[in-house]
């Protein structure tokens, strides 16, 4: 294990997140064992606010010196809608999670999802979304966002899957006018037949399925081939019952740990300007989640 955080001081500067509720975030542990590992006088903290206060508890934090913020749900969208100016990721995504805070006193919004998203394909698989077809499970808006991401990144045709058909048909319909040159499908039926999902070359699963360990698999064996690749984006347990399924018909598979990782590291390396050393990030995450123990 790291060294304890050593004490604060008067100089000591702090970053944070805002949520509502906030309990369940693990932001403050993969910041503050970055920040430690780099011995930097800074500390990480979470903050419940209201979604009707955000915008004047962000000011606020502004003017008391913060150094950045985070953004969780339900705070993403009302940031978009509410801070003075939209970074071009989070224009392209429809929702900001990293604050900076201007000179000026203006807030300046930024999207760090996409950037997760993809770094957490290319680490997990070694593959990238160009030329690639992609299969998304859900419509929500984690749905949403990596439908975008994987079109901006050169994916060559998409196919979206949801329970309720029409929520991925009216979200097919937005894509079609932001995405005009992605091809973009509705799946069949729920869950998709075998013919779709085996002709892609990315799922990305993005429901809630497999938060708990008894939850029935999606998809079956027969959904999946060797040389695929499944990112399952919970990341509450090491092994979801999709990724086993997928695991045992030859497919690789990932859970959401790299897309929470790479997210924070991209919103830290816009606040610092400093790049923070992924293995105390990730350590402290899989020691808080998982319970493994660590020596980094």
């Amino acid at each position: 294990m790291s060294q304890p955080f050593p004490g604060v001081n008067g100089r000591t500067r702090p970053f944070a997140v805002l949520g509502h509720p906030i309990a369940h975030t693990l932001s403050p542990v993969m910041h503050n064992a970055a920040l430690r590992a780099l011995g930097m006088n800074a500390i990480y903290l979470a903050f419940d606010v209201k979604p009707e206060d955000l915008i004047e508890v962000l000011r606020s934090m502004g003017r008391m010196g913060f150094g950045g913020v985070n953004l969780t749900i339900p705070h993403k969208e009302v940031a978009f809608r509410g801070v003075d100016h939209l970074e071009e990721t989070a224009i392209r995504a429809g929702s900001v999670n990293t604050i900076v805070f201007r000179e000026d006193g203006s807030l300046e919004g930024h999207s760090t999802d996409g950037y997760g998203l993809t770094q957490a394909v290319k680490e997990a698989f070694e593959k990238s979304f160009e030329n690639a077809e992609v299969l998304i499970l859900g419509c929500g808006g984690a749905g949403r966002a990596a439908a975008l991401e994987a079109s901006e990144r050169g994916a060559a045709r998409i196919r979206l899957a949801n329970r309720n058909p029409e929520r991925a048909e009216k979200l097919a319909q937005e894509l079609y006018v932001e995405l005009p040159l992605t091809a973009i499908h509705v799946a069949s039926a729920w869950p998709p037949p075998p013919e779709e999902t085996r002709s892609a070359d990315l799922l990305l699963n993005s429901t809630a399925l497999g938060m708990k360990p008894d939850d029935d698999p999606l998809l079956t064996p027969d959904h999946f081939h060797p040389g695929q690749a499944l990112l399952d984006m919970t990341y509450v347990h090491r092994e979801t019952p999709m990724m086993k399924v997928a695991r045992e018909a030859g497919a690789a598979s990932a859970n959401g740990l790299g897309m929470l990782l790479h997210q924070g590291v991209r919103s830290f390396e816009i606040w610092t300007g400093t790049t923070p050393p992924l293995d105390p990030m990730r350590a402290a995450l899989r020691e808080t989640i998982y319970g493994e123990s660590s020596d980094v």
